[in-house]
């Protein structure tokens, strides 16, 4: 049983093959940040074009290296949402086609979801239930998953997201597109100068807000930055205030719902800071811990191709209509 899985939500093509004895045997992606850099964040438009251009010649080149044909393929796997409208029709309308074409089932895949089940895609993949930490550009998430399809929404970002504060934090410090890995990179060069806030963890619940660290930062670079020096030690401080911030939602979480297994997930998690911060609070709360390895912390197809199969084993099907949902709650998926 192979599924072809396309990712195409925002800046990133991808596609890849998923079998569920054989595992995955192939993923491609193709990058638009070169294109985006010049400036300085994604253009809608012109990432809907490029995907246009490079996703059918992504799908030949995975069925030729994993030696498949479109005979072997026996449903597709897309994107749905939540993401950017252009760029979320054209993988629809790609798979949609291709599977009335070789009268296959497509089925549509939340992004977050996806996001979610990527460290299943490892050799040491947790087990339900587990709580899980969604963290990317868009979405600052923590979850309570009971099994595929069956999450209860525990709290979540009020304003910025995790990823679009240290892009914005980034841009602040006249870092180059895309922010939040350059930015990592910097504060590996900080000193432990300055004190940011942890926002939001003087009071109860699990909800959080990092409108108010960017603008702290902002401060802080007003009044103190001159130098490289000063910009790394003000990167240091935000992301270290970041790490602590997730840490101690994500204990707290662990305690509410009796859980001791943690989910890290999204394309933040990739940064190193965050993960040895949520590793050394797990560690003290007896739990275990899982991450995607980094190439499957940002947008790849598969964790789509991963999530499509495991949709279709449960006899999930869909019409032939060409779904896409720029916004999409996570907590509306069912079983």
């Amino acid at each position: 049983m192979y599924v072809l899985g396309i990712e195409s939500s925002c800046d990133e093509t991808a596609v890849a093959i998923y079998h569920p004895e054989k595992g995955l045997i192939s993923h491609l992606l193709y990058s638009q940040a070169d294109m985006h850099s010049a400036y300085g964040g994604v253009v809608p438009e012109l990432a809907s074009r490029d995907h246009i251009r490079k996703l059918v010649p992504l799908i030949r080149q995975t069925l030729l290296e994993s030696q498949l044909s479109a005979s072997d393929i026996v449903g597709i796997a897309y994107t749905a949402g939540p993401g950017l409208m252009g760029s979320l029709l054209v993988g629809a309308a790609t798979a949609r086609s291709l599977a009335w074409a070789w009268q296959i089932p497509a089925i549509a895949v939340h992004h977050m979801e996806g996001h979610l089940l990527a460290p299943m895609l490892e050799d040491n993949p947790p087990s339900f239930p587990f709580v899980a930490l969604l963290i990317s550009g868009g979405h600052t998430l923590l979850i309570e998953v009971q099994g595929i399809g069956d999450y209860q929404l525990l709290g979540e970002s009020l304003d910025d997201a995790a990823g679009e504060a240290f892009d914005k934090t980034a841009k602040l410090l006249g870092l180059p597109y895309p922010g939040g890995p350059a930015l990592s990179e910097l504060a590996k060069q900080g000193r432990e100068r300055f004190k940011f806030p942890r926002p939001m963890t003087d009071r109860p619940g699990l909800d959080f807000s990092f409108s108010g660290l960017k603008t702290f930062a902002l401060n802080t670079i007003t009044q103190f930055v001159e130098n490289q020096q000063d910009k790394a030690d003000v990167a240091f401080a935000f992301q270290q205030a970041m790490a602590e911030t997730l840490s101690i939602k994500c204990k707290r979480a662990l305690l509410q719902t009796g859980l001791n297994s943690l989910v890290i997930a999204g394309g933040v998690s990739a940064n190193h800071a965050i993960r040895s911060s949520l590793t050394n609070m797990a560690k003290s709360q007896a739990s275990q811990i899982y991450f995607p390895r980094p190439e499957f912390c940002t947008d790849n197809g598969a964790m789509i191709a991963y999530t499509g199969c495991q949709r279709l084993l449960a006899g999930n099907t869909q019409n032939l209509e060409i779904f896409a949902r720029p916004r999409w709650p996570i907590n509306e998926l069912t079983t």
